[in-house]
């Protein structure tokens, strides 16, 4: 399952939140860690920050370090520079860590490839986002062009998806801006 997202800046604990509405971030304004993080940023990152800001919640909190795998990613809906509140697409609870996330075309290819590094298969099923066509990677058929280089030929179906089921951290959610893949 690849999501398409990559993580910017440092990871926050959530000290403050009530639902989707996550009101402060390591003791600060969700939304005046959202500039923090966008000052400290490349131009690029920036750019993709401007074309739609994510957050990837740490899936097993066990962990110190995370990567790009580690995060169940949910679109940033909004936020309030009223309150310094920012709404996402999830619940998220207090003391849960959480990284700014940034839809990357590179990442996603990379994820895609990764995943399907070293495994075999002889036919598959590809549920992949409709946000993730050729205005995303700048050619059509990505995914299925990608599972054809690595597995290949071997027999594909699927769909093109508002909405993917896939594992992240041993648990399946429904995903958006994914590419979810059953091998067998």
């Amino acid at each position: 399952m690849s999501q398409g997202c990559r993580p910017v800046g440092q990871p926050y604990v959530v000290t403050r939140s009530e639902g989707n509405r996550i009101e402060e971030l390591a003791g600060r304004a969700a939304i005046e860690r959202v500039q923090d993080t966008a000052s400290e940023a490349s131009e690029e990152d920036r750019s993709l920050m401007r074309a739609g800001l994510h957050l990837g919640v740490v899936v097993d909190e066990h962990q110190t370090d995370f990567l790009r795998g580690d995060f169940l990613v949910r679109n940033v809906l909004g936020g309030d520079p009223g309150t310094g509140a920012i709404v996402v697409g999830d619940d998220v609870s207090v003391g849960q860590t959480v990284q700014f996330q940034v839809r990357d075309a590179a990442a996603a290819d990379e994820d895609l490839r990764e995943l399907l590094s070293g495994v075999e298969a002889e036919a598959a099923l590809l549920f992949t986002c409709n946000g993730r066509g050729r205005r995303f990677f700048g050619v059509p058929d990505h995914d299925a062009g990608v599972l054809d280089q690595l597995l290949g030929p071997l027999p594909v179906a699927g769909a093109l998806c508002a909405g993917e089921v896939g594992p992240v951290g041993g648990q399946n959610f429904l995903h958006g801006f994914t590419a979810s893949v059953a091998l067998f």
